[in-house]
């Protein structure tokens, strides 16, 4: 018979489960004959609640035994790691750190050819080039000489080699700019920056359809939602270039649709493209609706909006095109015809010119 107070434990089990429960407390606590702990483990692989009965079982055991020695907690993990979580930790900052100087760097270089005038206002300015790589170079010995990259996947070594001379044997900024962000993925596959400016690289050198299948790729697994907006308004350029303006209104919707036009002032000049597209697409109502929302939700950059749109060549001769649509825009967005003076938009590099004004996209 069992005691009133064991009675909830009993309830809906089998007679056969009750005892197999007890005899999976004895194996737990070490008090089980062989031949029994052999009939008990072959009953568990069978029995759902048997199965979870000994697996509570196991992790209370574990709790308490953790309570009482906190070290062999810690020690657990660092085998479940490889290494101490210390350690661990150290080794994943270090390489974090590498990732991102090689990322700068790789930037900074590529930028030198892909906007060698630096027309766009970028938002994160490129890193100063040679200081950067000095400072790269005194991390990377510092970690060799310390023996801090043991724990690590990295050749420090070459690491080092490629600051302290296979770089300078690169020719051309591109190339060393390719170069650093395909030794950032290396080193940290999931950064998400290096991936689109390699990206932004393949769209200079005109190779579109690689530079679209990185774009989605980002779009599609990014955990930093800006890096997805990047990679939806870099894909909606290519969209556009190819005249589906479907397209891409869809990708560049996404952004607003997602909130990022509003809290990040990078993006304010996404509804302008909206307007761009639904102009190109003849849709007259909401490109002007587009337009003014972009003013009313931007107004302190209502010059830089009246700057693209004076160097807008596709898109004003798109209005003219429209019988009636420049006057309407007129009386519905006066701004867009005001603030004569010529300063640039206030976008970043999408490694195009800014001729034309139109479709912008933004630095990272």
């Amino acid at each position: 018979m069992t005691s009133p107070s064991a009675q909830w434990w009993v309830d809906g089990l089998t007679q056969e489960c009750v005892q197999f429960q007890i005899d999976l407390s004895c194996l737990v606590d070490g008090e089980l004959d062989a031949p029994a702990a052999t009939r008990a483990i072959a009953h568990i692989e069978g029995c759902s609640e048997c199965d979870a009965f000994f697996g509570d079982l196991r992790k209370q055991v574990q709790a308490h035994r953790d309570m009482q020695d906190p070290d062999a907690l810690i020690d657990r993990y660092g085998k479940i790691l490889g290494v101490g979580v210390d350690g661990e930790l150290e080794s994943i900052e270090l390489v974090c750190r590498l990732a991102n100087i090689f990322y700068q760097l790789g930037k900074a270089y590529a930028l030198t050819e892909m906007d060698p005038q630096h027309v766009y206002r970028v938002f994160e300015q490129a890193v100063p080039v040679e200081s950067t790589r000095t400072k790269g170079r005194g991390f990377v010995d510092g970690v060799l000489e310390s023996g801090r990259g043991d724990r690590t996947s990295i050749d420090w070594q070459s690491a080092r080699h490629l600051f302290n001379g296979k770089l300078s044997a690169i020719e051309g900024g591109l190339a060393k700019g390719k170069r650093l962000l395909q030794e950032s993925l290396r080193a940290d596959p999931n950064h998400e920056e290096a991936r689109l400016w390699l990206a932004l690289v393949a769209v200079h050198e005109g190779r579109t359809l690689h530079a679209a299948r990185e774009f989605q790729e980002v779009f599609e697994t990014a955990i930093e939602p800006r890096n997805r907006g990047h990679a939806a308004i870099q894909l909606a350029l290519l969209h556009a270039k190819e005249e589906d303006y479907k397209s891409a209104l869809r990708m560049t919707r996404w952004v607003t649709m997602s909130g990022l036009a509003d809290s990040e002032d990078r993006f304010f000049f996404v509804r302008f493209n909206l307007g761009n597209y639904y102009t190109l697409l003849g849709e007259e109502g909401r490109a002007i609706d587009a337009f003014r929302e972009l003013l009313d939700r931007h107004p302190q950059r209502a010059a830089d909006v009246a700057a693209l749109f004076r160097r807008a060549g596709r898109l004003r001769a798109a209005i003219d095109a429209q019988p009636g649509m420049a006057e309407a825009l007129l009386a519905t967005c006066p701004e867009l015809f005001e603030h004569s003076d010529d300063r640039a938009p206030q976008a970043g590099a999408d490694g195009s010119p800014p001729e034309g004004g139109e479709d912008l996209g933004i630095d990272l």
